[in-house]
């Protein structure tokens, strides 16, 4: 017994759009997506921010200088761009293109500002997700958790929580993160949702056709 093999109908990637509060859990949700999901690639911001330990230049992030940072905005070669937390973030416009034009779905793991920029941008290809936390006081346990900040940073992004969660309703979707378990198959089902919409799947018509055309019978 054969077993049949899915047509490949050509399409258009997805932009998934994750944001969240500091601390919701947003980045181990979209790494795990990645471990698991090998047709999913990250977009790789720009950052003016130093790097951190363990943090790889062209991998995690594209480190550059404040000028070379405001050479890319006025040549318009960024998507989006913010100033978080002191420092500037954006996403390179070409890689996107091209990887969307190609099928490939692009993860982004950005703040609200970030996303509204994206909407305005490529509406259509995007798909938004808001993370929140189970309650402030699981967010501040996950802060103080992780150890990589001093005491005022936690303090500021305690703070900026209030700011923060007025902009879930701007997204298409809201994953309360209880779990990880739990919200990765929500994730997943969200992606897989998503690449099947009729308007992303550019080679339907084509695939369609053959069924219009009627074989020669017997005469």
């Amino acid at each position: 017994m054969t077993t049949a093999t899915a047509p490949m109908i050509r399409r258009r990637g997805v932009m998934l759009v994750v944001s969240s509060p500091s601390g919701a859990g947003k980045t181990t949700l979209t790494r795990t997506l990645l471990e698991r999901d090998h047709d999913v690639s990250l977009s790789i911001s720009v950052t003016t921010r130093p790097a951190r330990p363990g943090e790889i230049d062209g991998v995690h992030y594209h480190f550059i200088t404040k000028d070379e940072f405001q050479g890319m905005i006025t040549r318009g070669e960024l998507l989006e761009h913010a100033h978080v937390y002191g420092h500037s973030y954006g996403t390179p416009r070409s890689a996107v293109e091209a990887a969307l034009a190609d099928g490939k779905d692009v993860l982004f793991d950005i703040d609200w500002q970030g996303a509204q920029q994206l909407r305005l941008a490529a509406e259509h290809d995007l798909v938004g997700i808001f993370i929140l936390p189970p309650s402030l006081a699981e967010l501040e346990r996950r802060l103080r958790a992780r150890a990589q900040d001093p005491e005022e940073v936690v303090q500021h992004r305690l703070a900026q929580v209030t700011n923060d969660v007025t902009h879930w309703a701007e997204y298409d979707y809201v994953l309360v993160n209880q779990d990880l378990e739990t919200s990765m198959t929500a994730l997943t089902a969200i992606l897989i949702a998503e690449r099947m919409k009729r308007r992303r799947n550019l080679g339907l018509a084509e695939f369609v056709e053959q069924f219009r055309r009627q074989p020669d019978l017997p005469s």
